[in-house]
């Protein structure tokens, strides 16, 4: 088995106690059927508190009234932890922030953006996003599995990442041009015409194929298209009852009222102000965003394997940037024309959260996106 981790992985380091946003709240945890044996059998002190706080009929832990887990103490540490010991916890809650895509004979680990403490590590990070391979003797076999796709999928990945660290050309380029490469890779899958991929990466790489996305883009109608993908986010389940409430205030502040004329006008010179002062006060911006498109890019991408959904994905990863960029011209906006690293953190892994809730939400977005229509 190919393990493959990137370079920041190992500076990982949960703060348990002392994160400004514990993962042990909000969101409902799945026991695996490996540790609910483990705690139907346990028979110590802390067995009848243990066996009170497990729905069994659902697999999870219980609740308090706040959507706080049950053995989430008030110094947000585990009170199962704390009596059993790490071996006591579930797969669940061992694992995370970690997520695994896993491919034949590959399982690719990456570290959630959702997690505070990662966002914070790639928010931080200066230089271009790597990864790290190492093996394994493991060997797993997968029913349905085209290999051929999945090679071509790496490399189609390769490109992107390539592209979105290339930091000689713009950052609106860069997203530009890996929507469009997606796009034609996607016909490729839908012609089942694989191989045609090569011709497509090396057009792109000419002047030609990159002058037509510069001038497709300095077409687009970028307001109505960011305005719609902001909306995208009130059909999902939401994680935190305050995040409807967060999203419409930032969307009045981004874009006014609906029948509001100068709606336009009002937006693009916001947007001009934020990044003059972005240039100026947080000049990393663009670095953090490129991190944050090769993190969806790398997480997500090969994905397509399973479900042929290659531009969707590409879309999502360009999508969830562009939105945490709206967002935090948006907290700009409410804090007086000012943001901190704090605030990029933030914005980061609450979104992240909400879009990681469930895998509804992650499917309907692929969903909205595989439409074709944006």
């Amino acid at each position: 088995m190919l393990y493959t981790i990137p370079d920041y992985y190992h500076e990982f380091r949960c703060v348990a106690g002392k994160c400004e946003d514990t993962c042990c709240a909000g969101w409902q945890i799945v026991a695996d059927e490996a540790a609910l044996e483990k705690y139907k059998n346990e028979t110590g002190v802390f067995a009848e508190h243990l066996k009170e706080s497990i729905n069994w009929e659902e697999g999870t832990f219980k609740q308090d009234k706040e959507k706080r887990c049950v053995f989430l103490n008030r110094s947000n540490l585990c009170d199962m932890y704390t009596a059993l010991g790490e071996e006591s916890l579930c797969r669940t809650c061992k694992l995370y922030p970690r997520h695994i895509e896993e491919f034949e004979d590959v399982r690719e680990v990456t570290l959630s953006v959702s997690c505070p403490a990662v966002a914070r590590i790639l928010m931080n990070k200066k230089e271009p996003m790597h990864f790290l391979s190492y093996e394994t003797d493991e060997e797993e076999e997968y029913g349905d599995f085209d290999p051929f796709l999945y090679s071509k999928l790496v490399d189609a990945r390769e490109v992107l990442i390539d592209i979105l660290q290339d930091r000689e050309k713009k950052l609106n380029l860069r997203a530009a041009l890996i929507l469009e490469i997606a796009r034609d890779v996607q016909e490729c899958i839908d012609e089942e015409d694989i191989f045609s991929m090569d011709d497509v990466f090396d057009y792109y790489r000419t002047e030609e194929g990159i002058h037509e996305v510069e001038t497709d883009f300095a077409e687009a109608d970028h307001l109505t298209y960011i305005r719609k993908m902001f909306q995208n986010q009130y059909q999902m389940e939401h994680l935190r009852g305050d995040w409807e409430s967060y999203l419409k205030k930032a969307e009045k502040l981004l874009y006014g009222n609906a029948n509001d004329n100068l709606c336009e006008k009002h937006y693009m010179e916001m947007l001009g102000e934020f990044h003059t002062w972005l240039q100026k006060e947080m000049p990393e911006y663009e670095i953090q965003y490129e991190q944050l498109l090769v993190y969806f890019i790398s997480t997500y991408f090969c994905g397509a394997v399973y479900d042929g959904e290659a531009f969707a994905k590409a879309q999502m990863a360009v999508v969830s940037t562009l939105l945490i960029h709206e967002l935090l011209m948006a907290q700009w906006k409410m804090n007086e024309k000012a943001l901190s690293i704090k605030d990029v953190i933030e914005i980061v892994y609450r979104y992240s959260r909400e879009l990681e809730h469930s895998d509804s939400n992650l499917n309907l977005i692929q969903e909205l996106m595989s439409e074709r229509e944006y």
